[in-house]
């Protein structure tokens, strides 16, 4: 299928921050250069809204970075981390993103989801077929759900220019 850009296409980006963080340094320990994640996604068409989901810990040692994403044009949503009794910690934002894109569907002609997470393929499927939206991807090729690839309008893989899209790779 091919893909067309145009500078009056509406564009929202969805940004899974956890997912790009964990894949950044997983994969090449390092941070994501989400500044020119975001110039690159929205190539030069008409952003109507960044969305960046995001964790809070009780250390709050995060708050330096959700302001560089403010700077960025980036709206931040925040969840606390979930701290269950055993230890075990949880932190996903999949459904608030989900949800936060079929509010604004209608509004956008595009739709850019920012995350490699193939819990994502029926929100896509649903966007495509019964509104008519386009749904572009941007994540790491390497750990990116391939029936998430599959069903996209477009892809783009950072992890084919690692120099532009992450900051303190070894």
């Amino acid at each position: 299928m091919t893909v067309i850009k145009h500078k009056e296409q509406r564009v929202g980006v969805f940004i899974d921050t956890q997912n790009l963080y964990h894949c950044a340094r997983n994969l090449f320990n390092a941070r994501v250069n989400f500044g020119a994640v975001l110039k690159d996604a929205v190539a030069g068409r008409k952003l109507v809204r960044a969305l960046a989901y995001v964790i809070t810990t009780e250390a709050g040692d995060e708050k330096h970075f959700f302001e560089a994403l403010t700077k960025l044009g980036i709206e931040t949503k925040t969840k606390d981390l979930q701290i269950f009794a055993g230890g075990a910690k949880k932190a996903d934002w999949d459904v608030g993103l989900a949800v936060d894109v079929m509010k604004m569907a209608n509004r956008l002609d595009t739709v850019i989801i920012v995350s490699g997470d193939g819990d994502f393929v029926p929100l896509v499927e649903y966007l495509q077929n019964y509104l008519g939206v386009q749904v572009e991807v941007v994540s790491f090729g390497k750990s990116t759900s391939s029936k998430l690839r599959e069903v996209v309008d477009d892809f783009i893989d950072l992890g084919e220019n690692p120099r532009k899209y992450l900051m303190g790779s070894k």
